[in-house]
């Protein structure tokens, strides 16, 4: 038997999974009366019930907030520190493993819930804002450029665009879309060197964009909030 036919063969199928995801606000009946969507993607190891509280204060009758949750789910610790029953429970949108299937499956998984919950919405003149929060950064940027929901504004909270995107011949969709970058001041996974790093690459490529700094770390607050409803054009009610 030669090496060849002991090597494994990798191969893919395709199989259709049950996805979950969270709203908030948005309690008029018709969709003519929502006036924003902010759909929401959390980071690694968080689970999407947990993290769209964050976001209820961006909550109204005319504004839906929505938290897709990512489809690989895990346990956060072994069954060494605790039963099945009792441990933590996280998710995530992708790793190193099988990569480029992980990324497809997200984008169509993601353009699915837009046609299905925000696309009539959109039609009807609601405006659909993306944050991306930490790993979900990644996420809602490899949405926007490769799925097909028109995107009006990309918010990557403490996260930068993924290093593979191509600042000078990414695709149109990118370059339409509002960017926002929010950054603690102590976020322990994006310092002041990293960040300038980003600035300098978007600055070199001419790609506009709008840095909100706040102090803390790798979190969500309610602080931001208010900036990002004066970049869209929403009154902070």
């Amino acid at each position: 038997m030669t090496d060849n036919a002991r090597a494994p063969h990798v191969h893919h199928l395709r199989v259709r999974r049950t996805a979950r995801y969270y709203t908030l606000g948005g309690s008029a009946s018709t969709s003519g009366a929502t006036r924003t969507v902010w759909l929401v993607l959390h980071g690694h190891s968080q689970l999407a019930g947990t993290f769209i509280r964050f976001f209820a204060d961006l909550a109204t009758d005319d504004t839906l907030v929505i938290a897709p949750e990512a489809m690989n789910r895990y346990y956060l610790v072994g069954p060494e520190r605790a039963p099945a029953s009792e441990r933590p429970v996280g998710a995530t949108w992708m790793t190193r493993e099988d990569r480029a299937s992980e990324i497809a499956d997200y984008v169509e998984y993601l353009d699915t819930l837009y046609d299905d919950v925000i696309a009539e919405r959109v039609r009807a003149g609601a405006q659909l804002n993306v944050i991306g929060f930490s790993q979900g950064a990644a996420t809602a940027t490899r949405w926007l450029v490769h799925g097909r929901a028109p995107v009006q504004r990309l918010v990557l909270w403490g996260g930068l665009l993924p290093p593979e995107t191509d600042l000078f011949r990414t695709n149109e969709r990118l370059r339409r879309t509002a960017l926002t970058i929010v950054i603690g001041t102590r976020d322990q996974y994006i310092d002041e060197e990293a960040l300038g790093a980003e600035r300098a690459r978007l600055d070199a490529a001419g790609l506009p964009y709008e840095l909100v700094r706040f102090d803390g770390g790798h979190v969500i607050t309610r602080s931001v909030f208010p900036r990002l409803r004066e970049l869209t054009g929403v009154s902070d009610r």
